[in-house]
């Protein structure tokens, strides 16, 4: 990795931890901001989220506090006392970005409302992430990712053909991190108005709100034309029902067939594969692939009124299923992207790290945890800066290990900070 800075150095960023600003401060961290993560003496309760490294209970040991805290430096702080919640204020007015998802009654009685924080640093940008946003009847409501998926509309859209089945919530709290991105969209957007006006501002995200507008097209649909999308397997949830694109190959893996050919060029390649593989004879549809590669253009504006057309379309999609139900999962791939055809396999998350596309970019990112004697692998990063090269500078904080290095940072003395711990307003 390079020891250029990121894009984000100089940033300084203090994050109380929680659920929902785990993912957030993460991604500033890997981006080079210096992101200093609260906690309680007693630590956040997300250390005690599973699963555990080799299945081992532990409070440095789970995988999800690892993930969400990569790059980051942790100072423990009981918010519960007064000395906890001035420390809190010292650091936030040293910051340019707090990040904290507490409920609207728990943070106004922390004392630290927007009028405070403006008033000792009049340009901190103060984001706060939660449920459902600090305004509006419900803002107090307890929420879990689950609930805020279903009731923000992505639920309704995952699922499979058959509806007497329930929706499926979709894994790795992805609520949570739609709100996370949107905070990341909202810190970036923030500083570039601050360079104009010289004033931070405070950001308040609902983590609902962002579920909503990330239902891809079920909520446009409804706004638009009052249409109700329908969920189905393995696809886009669509107001009328899709052909299926998830095919059973020869090995038994299964592959996503994609967005099928829709060009005559794209027709043409089709049907030489179907030729090729001497399925032609099979496949009487073959005819319309023929029709399609002759014509001039196609008007998909034209699906399901030009009923060639249609028809077209239509034997396009059979036509890569059955080459995907009689070949091995990675010879459809590479002969369908060799004919440029977007298709991809059904990979588990494991499986993802050891492909070599993956691999040779430098997803799978290794990590050193000294304190265990070992690298540990982490995901990487899903883009490449030339310049301000994205990296993880650091394995996640054991709990309360930067204490003294913070606290000396806001100017208090050994002494001071051997005070603090006596009486339990940091980690003994």
């Amino acid at each position: 990795m390079s020891d250029a800075d990121g894009a984000l150095a100089g940033l300084r960023v203090v994050e109380l931890a929680s659920v929902h600003t785990a993912f957030a401060g993460k991604l500033l961290a890997d981006m080079g901001a210096n992101v200093v993560v609260v906690e309680p003496p007693s630590g956040s309760p997300t250390r005690d989220y599973p699963p555990f490294l080799d299945d081992e209970p532990g409070r440095e040991r789970s995988l999800f506090w690892w993930h969400h805290n990569t790059s980051k430096r942790g100072v423990t702080l009981d918010l519960e006392r007064p000395a906890g919640r001035d420390l809190l204020r010292r650091l936030a007015s040293t910051a340019d970005v707090l990040l904290e998802g507490e409920a609207p009654a728990r943070w106004a009685s922390l004392g630290l409302d927007d009028a405070v924080l403006a008033r000792s640093n009049p340009r901190l940008i103060h984001v706060s992430i939660t449920p459902f946003g600090r305004t509006g009847p419900r803002r107090d409501e307890a929420a879990t990712d689950l609930t805020l998926l279903a009731a923000g509309g992505p639920v309704w859209s995952c699922g499979y053909d058959d509806h007497t089945l329930p929706p499926v919530r979709g894994g790795g709290d992805q609520a949570y991190n739609t709100g996370a991105h949107y905070a990341v969209l909202s810190v970036l957007t923030a500083l570039l108005e601050r360079d104009v006006s010289g004033l931070g501002q405070h950001v308040d995200l609902s983590v609902y709100a962002a579920a909503n507008v990330t239902t891809e097209m079920a909520s446009y649909h409804w706004l638009v034309q009052r249409g109700t999308v329908q969920r189905q397997t393995g696809r886009h949830a669509m107001e009328h029902p899709t052909l299926p694109t998830q095919v059973c190959c020869s090995d038994g893996r299964y592959v996503t067939t994609g967005v099928p050919p829709r060009k005559p060029e794209e027709m043409r390649r089709l049907l030489d594969w179907i030729v090729e593989l001497g399925l032609e004879p099979e496949f009487p549809e073959a005819v319309f692939l023929r029709l399609g590669a002759e014509k001039e253009s196609i008007d998909l504006s034209r699906t399901g009124i030009d009923d060639e057309l249609t028809a077209i379309l239509a034997a396009a999609r059979e036509a890569v299923n059955l080459i995907a139900s009689r070949v091995a999962a990675r010879d459809f791939f590479l002969g369908a992207q060799r004919r440029g055809m977007a298709v991809g396999i059904v990979y588990s998350p494991e499986e993802a790290f050891e492909d070599e596309h993956f691999r040779a970019r430098g997803f799978p990112t290794w990590v050193e945890h000294p304190e265990l004697g070992r690298r540990i692998c982490y995901p990487g990063a899903p883009y490449r800066f030339e310049k301000s090269p994205w990296r993880i500078s650091r394995r996640p904080p054991l709990l309360g290990e930067h204490d003294d290095e913070v606290l000396a940072e806001l100017g208090l003395t050994a002494a001071e900070i051997a005070t603090l711990r006596t009486e339990g307003v940091v980690r003994g």
